[in-house]
């Protein structure tokens, strides 16, 4: 077996609230407590629990919107948790992020060709404009739009289509680990399996490693290779997909097998 792409030891994310007492203690809110899971190259591993567990807690660390408490996350061997922003600023490039709420990610100032094209001069992908517009044409029809729309601004798109730019400005940048956070979630029914195929189409096509995080089972289901429940701040069980769904160990995965609804057409999303 090849090394792991992305090695997670220990991670902890603790939050620390002030009592509503004057004397009162103070206590601490264990978002994250001691996750550890591995990505290899080329895998989707999805984290699924139910809100507030800490998924996308985890996901926010490994890309430095937050501040992890402790622990260890190794990139291809190198230890980037406890980086400062500087020093984490090389790495931005192969650690991308598609959030859920694609109208937020988006600055409604800028055109698409500049929410795009900025991050190919930010990484020294680019040199002129010219290169970046064909860059990002290409990279638009590969997400099903038409070129056209890089003279238009965020508003002027449904949901569905500003999260296939959302998606267009991470690959565009080629990177090895993509981390989707409810990436579907914020999308209509019907919305989300297109989206949902591209994603997964997308990364079979690069061979890109992703942490896939949901609360839908019938979501992680079509895209997995394998599958991390989380509960309370802990991962309670991890397998490969048919292990999970098939045969789960956990109390606590099986209740989320017999109560979260699946996005389906016919036998299977579309």
């Amino acid at each position: 077996m090849s090394e792991p792409l992305l090695s997670i030891v220990d991670l902890k994310k603790h939050y620390h609230t002030k009592s509503l007492w004057p004397f009162g203690k103070k206590q601490v809110i264990k978002a994250v407590d001691g996750v550890s899971f591995e990505i290899a190259p080329g895998e989707v591993l999805s984290l699924v629990g139910e809100s507030g567990c800490g998924k996308s807690t985890v996901g926010r660390t490994l890309t430095h919107l937050e501040q992890a408490t402790s622990g260890h996350a190794l990139f291809e061997g190198q230890d980037f948790l406890m980086m400062s922003s500087s020093e984490f600023r090389p790495l931005r490039r192969e650690i991308q992020m598609i959030f859920q709420d694609p109208f937020a990610s988006l600055n409604p100032r800028l055109k698409i060709e500049q929410t795009l094209g900025e991050p190919l001069f930010i990484h020294g992908l680019c040199s002129t404009w010219e290169e970046a517009r064909n860059k990002i044409a290409i990279m638009l029809e590969t997400v099903g739009m038409d070129p056209m729309v890089m003279k238009r601004h965020p508003h002027e798109f449904s949901g569905g289509q500003r999260q296939r730019i959302g998606i267009a400005r991470v690959m565009i940048l080629k990177p090895k680990l993509v981390i989707a956070d409810e990436a579907v979630s914020a999308l209509d029914v019907s919305i989300q399996a297109q989206v949902l195929n591209l994603i997964k189409k997308l990364q079979q096509d690069s061979g890109i490693s992703m942490l896939f995080i949901s609360h839908d089972l019938g979501v992680v289901r079509h895209i997995s290779n394998r599958v991390a429940v989380m509960h309370e701040g802990k991962i309670v069980e991890i397998g490969l997909k048919n292990e999970i769904f098939e045969a789960p160990k956990h109390e606590y995965t099986r209740k989320l097998l017999s109560s979260i609804p699946r996005v389906k057409t016919g036998r299977e999303l579309v």
